[in-house]
């Protein structure tokens, strides 16, 4: 059994979209399936597990403190990530296939940096209450070719709307179409931030 097939994650058939469906903190691999079921029914839905623990919760990657994430294993977590990914793809048969992140929190934050350093794997993301995952780091890699949904509330702590401005102007300054979905309320999902992904994932990328 190869790393990525003891990885724990579930995986379920469709005509539609991959859906990479990853897990907010304190979640797994089965509380996201329904978000995932409510953007597209139709599509394939695979759900890995996030591999940290901080006090007993899953989380994709670890933290310094609430708010302050540790940068370099950002980058190592979405780099495995993104290998995951790649294994997937040979081992479910999803050569060819639209393979779209859709990410609550703590799981949009690692989707947009797998998205971010990794857009040949992974080119398109949902982001729910997502934001800048680097600190200070600029990005410097080309996302000529790539979408990203941010959905957000204007008034979340969780996920400061400074930081989710410089989140969209550093991926749009490498090339990547961003979308953003703003709402009054603070850090979760409403109705109108599924029907917004819903139309977004509707609209095919241009290649």
């Amino acid at each position: 059994m190869s790393e990525f097939e003891a990885w724990p994650h579930l995986f379920e058939a469709g005509d539609g979209p991959v859906l990479l469906a990853l897990h907010g903190t304190g979640g797994n691999e089965r509380d996201i399936l329904p978000l995932a079921r409510a953007i597209d029914p139709m599509a394939a839905v695979l759900a890995p597990r996030g591999q940290v623990i901080e006090g007993g919760a899953l989380r994709w990657f670890r933290r310094l403190s609430e708010g302050v994430f540790d940068v370099d294993d950002v980058v190592t977590r979405a780099g495995d990530l993104a290998e995951f990914i790649g294994w997937a793809v040979g081992h479910y048969g999803l050569e060819g296939r639209r393979i779209v992140a859709v990410g609550f929190s703590n799981g949009a934050n690692v989707g947009l940096a797998t998205a971010a350093l990794h857009p040949q794997v992974l080119p398109e993301a949902i982001a729910f209450s997502g934001m800048y995952p680097f600190a200070g780091r600029p990005l410097t890699t080309s996302l000529e070719g790539s979408r990203m949904l941010l959905a957000n509330g204007t008034a979340d702590p969780m996920a400061p709307s400074a930081s989710v401005a410089r989140l969209a102007a550093e991926l749009s300054a490498q090339g990547a179409e961003v979308t953003r979905h703003e709402r009054a309320g603070g850090h979760g999902i409403d109705s109108g931030d599924v029907d917004a992904a819903r139309e977004w994932l509707a609209v095919l990328p241009a290649r």
